[in-house]
């Protein structure tokens, strides 16, 4: 995922889908000049990492 889009989808008031590793994520934060985001999963908000915005994907909805 490219840095512009994490960061619209950031500061979207809808919800957009978001996977890391085919689990469904929140993003928390961004960091442009790493190119990273800080993400917690849907289901267990504890579980925070840090992974490259590359490993982000936006889910489609069908």
């Amino acid at each position: 995922m490219e840095v512009r889009r994490a960061k619209e989808i950031l500061n979207s008031h809808d919800k957009i889908d978001v996977g890391f590793e085919g689990v469904q994520v929140w993003i928390d934060s961004i960091d442009e000049r790493s190119k990273t985001a800080r993400i917690h999963t849907l289901d267990n908000p504890a579980d925070r990492k840090t992974v490259a915005l590359s490993e982000l994907k936006e889910l489609e909805h069908h």
